[in-house]
């Protein structure tokens, strides 16, 4: 019998890639997003234009990411056609592909690669943003966090890829 590990790798090697749907950038805490078509990834730091790029260099949480099938399941909970990407404060939003899976792993967009570091749980904020249950219908839908490996440009559209 294969370990979960196994598993998983056995199933990741023919992963198909996802896409790059959406990109915000949070300016200073507590800003309002600005979203733009392409950014900058600076390795090491985060991205350009992030206030977390100069805030924490070497930290695991550079860079911020969500599903958009994550965010549609958390807007059926919720009982809202839709939530706009902003309001999660995540930095790119991708489909196509199981963020879990990059956990602990590299991963292509664009001309960038990120390493997957920890699960990106929700804030209480998430109650003020959403409204009441906000928090409990992103716990689990949260996303991950990644650091900047190699720096590049990356852009509306670019894969998402699983790096061997």
């Amino acid at each position: 019998m294969s370990t979960p590990h196994g598993l998983l790798k056995r199933y990741t090697a023919q992963m198909s890639p996802g896409t790059l749907r959406w990109i915000g950038l949070r300016p200073e805490r507590r800003a309002e997003l600005v979203i733009v078509d392409k950014t900058r990834a600076l390795e090491g730091l985060g991205l350009e234009g992030d206030h977390r790029c100069l805030k924490t260099p070497g930290s695991g949480r550079q860079v911020t990411l969500i599903c958009q099938e994550h965010i549609d399941a958390m807007a059926a909970i919720l009982g809202r056609e839709e939530i706009a990407p902003q309001l999660l404060r995540r930095n790119l939003v991708v489909s196509g592909i199981n963020l879990l899976v990059l956990r602990h792993r590299r991963f292509r967009i664009g001309e960038a690669e990120f390493e997957g570091t920890a699960h990106c749980h929700p804030c209480s904020r998430m109650e003020e943003t959403l409204g009441p249950g906000g928090f409990a219908a992103m716990f689990g839908h949260g996303g991950l966090c990644a650091k900047v490996v190699c720096g590049g440009e990356l852009a509306l559209g670019d894969s998402v890829e699983l790096l061997s």
